[in-house]
């Protein structure tokens, strides 16, 4: 199911939350790419419908979706109040494990409340018929797969040093491991390139961060997507049944695909999950000379 056959469906549904909400969640898990409960997790351990939570103060509930580490998400009927789902979920999320997103949907509206301590929380309210919407769109694609995207108050200057640190530490282990030094700066030259580009919209919202989580136990297929991404950039075509644009210079032309272990890869997935919209390019040195015409580069300089 796409964005606009979710919409079109949902605007024409009638029926009360009892008979609504699953069927709206594992529809909305096709729209953003994510296993349904049940498929992800039988035991019900981690991801599940109708998790049970004592609440604070006394008295036990169960929340409507649970997705240990991402959220708890509470439905209410159409035009219900969605502050009283809130303070449902207020009353839960210890019970649920102080989980990052507290979501609530009436099926018309998904409003998504931030949770991350220490921060002053944050509120996305997003209509179903914006949900098309590219920042839209990519709000909720976070919930599901990376909700520490959606963290606010995070400075420019600790993401600047944060991305760096890991990318040189990542360089350094490669370098250790006997690979060529030039294969390493270019291979990771790539893939920075990638992890800005899809957070500033040059390539399809997460689509490297996915990659990476789909693929971090296994180089094999790390190895084959990589490949497969970095040669779309380069002609532009299609990744994954999703348009790519083809990208000026010569960074994504046939090179090196790094056999990476598990453990480098997961290195680079903790990595994509930085905000990297917020990350000043100038530490990569002359990645985006190589990888963007100048119409381009001043997009992303923008979006920096």
């Amino acid at each position: 199911m796409n964005v606009a056959e979710f919409i079109a469906k949902w605007e024409r549904v009638e029926l009360k939350e009892r008979s609504a909400s699953q069927q709206h969640f594992l529809d909305l898990c096709e729209v953003v790419g994510h296993e349904k409960p049940a498929q992800a997790d039988p035991t019900g351990d981690w991801f599940t419908f109708e998790k049970g939570a004592t609440k604070h103060g006394g008295g036990d509930g169960w929340a409507d979706v649970w997705k240990r580490g991402c959220f708890g998400w509470e439905y209410k009927g159409k035009k219900k109040d969605l502050d009283v789902a809130y303070d449902q979920l207020l009353l839960y999320k210890d019970a649920l494990e102080n989980p990052p997103l507290l979501v609530v949907c009436d099926m018309d509206r998904i409003v998504v409340h931030t949770n991350f301590t220490g921060t002053k929380p944050a509120v996305y309210d997003i209509p179903l018929s914006e949900l098309g919407k590219k920042r839209n769109l990519e709000i909720v694609l976070r919930v599901f797969h990376d909700p520490e995207k959606l963290k606010p108050g995070a400075t420019s200057e600790a993401m600047t040093a944060e991305a760096a640190a890991k990318i040189a530490d990542l360089a350094q282990a490669l370098r250790d491991r006997g690979l060529d030094p030039g294969d390493v700066a270019h291979f990771l030259d790539r893939i920075v390139f990638c992890l800005f580009a899809e957070d500033v919209g040059l390539l399809p919202a997460l689509i490297v961060t996915r990659l990476l989580e789909k693929t971090r136990k296994n180089p094999e297929k790390f190895g084959k997507y990589v490949d497969d991404l970095f040669t779309a950039m380069a002609k532009g075509g299609d990744f994954l049944l999703q348009d790519i644009r083809r990208f000026n210079g010569n960074l994504f032309e046939p090179g090196p695909i790094l056999d990476l272990e598990p453990d480098e890869i997961e290195s680079l997935y903790e990595a994509a999950r930085l905000d990297w919209s917020a990350i000043d390019p100038s530490i990569f040195g002359t990645l985006f000379e190589r990888g963007l015409d100048p119409s381009k580069r001043a997009q992303l300089g923008a979006h920096s």
